[in-house]
């Protein structure tokens, strides 16, 4: 039975939430969006054990042709991911904790995490 492309990225979001769950991260929230159009969206909102905020971008591809899966989250998605995670951040008020931004790539079996993949002067 053939999945649609959002059951796809679902199923790559949890396996990400599981890989990252069983690192010792906590989730936070999940699919954050900012309201109105042209916004963004973090898909996983994480607590690492130090106490970092962890912007999570998860990436899904069949395969690792074209760069692979990682290598998709350039330039304009980055700058929605960042502007969604300054908008996360001002809705906590306070001074804000330590983040970061990853991004877990799906790719067939292979879950790779790849930490700090990009910051917020992106």
């Amino acid at each position: 039975m053939d999945m649609t492309t959002k059951a796809e990225g679902d199923a790559a979001e949890d396996r990400a939430l599981a890989f990252l769950l069983a690192r010792g991260l906590r989730l936070v929230t999940r699919n954050y969006r900012t309201p109105g159009r042209g916004g963004g969206e973090i898909d996983l909102v994480m607590r690492a054990p130090d106490g970092t905020l962890v912007f999570v971008e998860v990436r899904r591809r069949a395969r690792a042709s074209h760069g692979g899966a990682a290598a998709s989250v350039l330039g304009v998605k980055q700058r929605r991911i960042i502007f969604a995670a300054r908008h996360y951040l001002m809705r906590l008020g306070g001074p804000p904790p330590p983040c970061r931004f990853d991004v877990v790539a799906v790719e067939g079996a292979q879950v790779q995490w790849l930490r700090a993949a990009f910051d917020a002067d992106a």
